[in-house]
């Protein structure tokens, strides 16, 4: 299992819910962040939460619809001078639930791509380069679930276009110590998720973050959180290794 102790790690969608989780679950194991919200200031608690657990942490800004400001942000992080080994692209969108799903406007399409899949995967590519210069790196892309639902169908495939790019880069990275692996939450409590979801944002961990642990040069997996809830990290880890197979492209996710 990786010892993340020390390294750094860029957390999109930290300010709170399952984001803030996940942040703050590697910052208890001596990780230091770079917590992305869609302004610093959104990440002011959770910032000061992951410095109480006394490790290094930044705040950064970006609204993923605006992909300057995307830009802009992972120019910043670069002007840190710190070597980012892991990311967790948690951050993300549900535009709207479409009862009447025939008039879905295409503003809903344009608006999930920005967020849910080109800024997640400009991350991605600015990464990648560096990790492979170092010889290790782990990138996790948070998925949805969400299927046969036409009412939300910008969000369901924006997530789906994200899988299969995330999936498809993986395929190049597999036996290499840059692992890259998809994530799914579950529907849980969160703002995006709604007061109505089965889940406990709690119930994300540690299946959220176990791609950055894992230590099986594998990549291209959709960890799904709900079958690790209730485990140790290190189990988790070690059903991640054993039980999740690699996507080779010849079936559906």
């Amino acid at each position: 299992m990786v010892d993340v102790k020390g390294r750094w790690a860029l957390v999109t969608g930290a300010a709170r819910g399952i984001g803030r989780g996940a942040a703050l679950f590697l910052a208890e194991r001596g990780c230091n962040l770079i917590l992305h919200g869609r302004t610093a200031g959104h990440c002011a608690k959770v910032l000061e939460e992951a410095k109480a657990l006394g490790v290094e942490a930044y705040a950064v800004g970006a609204e993923f619809s605006d992909l300057a400001q995307v830009e802009a942000m992972l120019d910043g992080i670069d002007a840190l001078g710190v070597d980012v080994d892991i990311v967790l692209n948690n951050a993300g969108i549900q535009v709207a639930y479409r009862t009447e799903y025939l008039k879905t406007p295409a503003s809903d399409y344009e608006e999930s791509f920005r967020i849910n899949t080109i800024a997640p995967m400009m991350i991605t590519y600015h990464f990648l380069p560096l990790m492979e210069k170092r010889g290790f790196g782990r990138i996790v892309n948070t998925t949805s679930g969400i299927r046969l639902e036409p009412e939300q169908a910008g969000y369901s495939a924006s997530k789906a276009a994200l899988d299969k790019v995330t999936m498809d880069l993986a395929s190049k990275y597999n036996g290499t110590d840059v692992c890259i692996n998809i994530t799914d939450p579950g529907w849980c409590r969160t703002d995006l998720g709604g007061q109505h979801a089965p889940n406990a944002p709690e119930s994300s961990l540690p299946g959220v973050v176990v791609g950055a642990f894992i230590d099986d040069k594998r990549s291209g997996r959709n960890f799904a959180a709900g079958y690790f809830h209730g485990m140790t990290l290190e189990e988790a880890v070690a059903k991640a290794e054993d039980d999740f197979p690699v996507y080779t492209g010849s079936t559906g996710l």
